[in-house]
């Protein structure tokens, strides 16, 4: 059974932080249960969650003071720390600047990796993708944690733990794999496969204040007051989707890791340590979609009816665009399904494989994900 530590902590406040951490780590097993993560030397990489250029404190991003407080607690153990990131859009160094991250890890002397040296990773017993072009010091470390936030995500419902590491793939080869597996439930046996390859060793989650709405960049924030540390990525999250209102079934990664045998995902296999779920449950927390057991593809005529009537789709709030055109640089089907006129996008819905990417790095949260009237009748949303 994995072990999964949840803790309460109130604000953003770097101490405050440090002090949840290290009484997750001592719930989890303190010194020995560090030491055993950590062997004597080892370089360990730390993986935030860079998804755009954002200031310090913004809630899509990881934040600069769980990224200091895993620092503190780490330093003493590793025998090198080193982060980084590859967003989908722009520069991972400019991201990490922008947000805090730099400044603090030149305090700490922990070194930054900008993932553009790549190599090609095999997958051993693949679900999908025998292989990866994938940032070379995730392949290189010995202990990779990935620091996510707890966000809502359009194409996954839900974004934590397993997801993070897409960042690992580089920024421009992101929509390559989209493109490749427009499918949310071949999407996320690619994720699965992707961890099964950089291995993640733990995973601290943010969820001081998660993101809800109209995520995994233009929602809102809910204090859940919540950080989750566990060896399992999968356990973490299915912790946190529990959390926020899902059946960890809903997350169609969550859902090939049960089915796949790759990882827990059912609540009766965690041992949660710490703070009673039932009291860390945020009220009316607004989930991007709910089931998303209904998956499409432009297959068949019966398949294109039942995407035209039930699927989601992007849609514009013209009030809000600034004509930045990043959606259609972002589009893996570029340029077949946006196209613009007087600068504002347009979507030709008969070639959108529903990847939200133009809704995912949209800057000023122009573009949402909106649910046919019948599909919200029968709840697929």
């Amino acid at each position: 059974m994995e072990q999964v530590a949840l803790l309460r902590c109130k604000e953003y406040n770097t101490g405050q932080i440090e002090d949840a951490l290290r009484r997750g780590f001592d719930l989890l097993g303190g010194e020995t249960f560090l030491r055993r993560l950590i062997p004597p030397g080892s370089r360990v990489l730390l993986k935030p969650n860079l998804l755009s250029q954002e200031p310090p404190g913004s809630l899509v991003v990881t934040d600069h003071r769980v990224f200091e407080a895993v620092i503190r607690i780490l330093k003493d153990y590793a025998g090198t720390i080193t982060f980084g990131d590859s967003p989908g859009l722009g520069s991972s160094r400019r991201a990490a600047e922008s947000c805090g991250l730099m400044e603090v890890a030149s305090r700490y002397g922990v070194a930054f990796d900008s993932f553009e040296e790549w190599m090609v990773g095999k997958v051993e017993d693949p679900l999908l993708c025998p292989t990866f072009d994938v940032a070379r010091a995730a392949m290189d470390t010995d202990v990779l944690i990935t620091l996510p936030r707890l966000k809502t995500h359009a194409m996954m419902s839900y974004t934590g733990a397993v997801k993070n590491q897409f960042g690992c793939v580089s920024g421009l080869k992101k929509a390559a794999w989209h493109s490749r597996m427009p499918r949310p439930e071949d999407f996320a046996r690619m994720l699965l496969d992707l961890n099964h390859l950089v291995k993640p060793r733990l995973a601290i989650l943010d969820g001081i204040v998660a993101m809800e709405g109209n995520g995994p960049k233009n929602g809102t924030g809910n204090p859940m007051e919540t950080l989750i540390i566990g060896e399992s990525v999968t356990a973490v999250d299915t912790l946190a989707a529990t959390l926020i209102g899902h059946d960890p079934q809903d997350i169609p990664y969550l859902r090939q890791a049960l089915i796949h045998h790759r990882g827990t995902a059912q609540m009766d296999g965690i041992r949660v340590l710490g703070e009673d779920p039932e009291t860390m449950k945020p009220e009316n927390f607004q989930r991007i979609r709910g089931k998303s057991h209904m998956s499409f593809s432009n297959q068949g005529i019966l398949q294109q009816v039942l995407t035209g009537i039930l699927a989601p789709r992007p849609v514009l709030t013209r009030s809000l665009c600034i004509r930045c055109r990043q959606c259609g640089q972002i589009c893996p089907e570029r340029p077949d399904v946006i196209s613009f006129t007087d600068g504002y996008p347009q979507w030709n819905m008969d070639c959108c494989i529903r990847c939200f990417c133009c809704q995912e790095i949209c800057p000023t949260g122009a573009i949402y994900v909106k649910h046919p009237p019948l599909a919200r009748l029968l709840k697929i949303k």
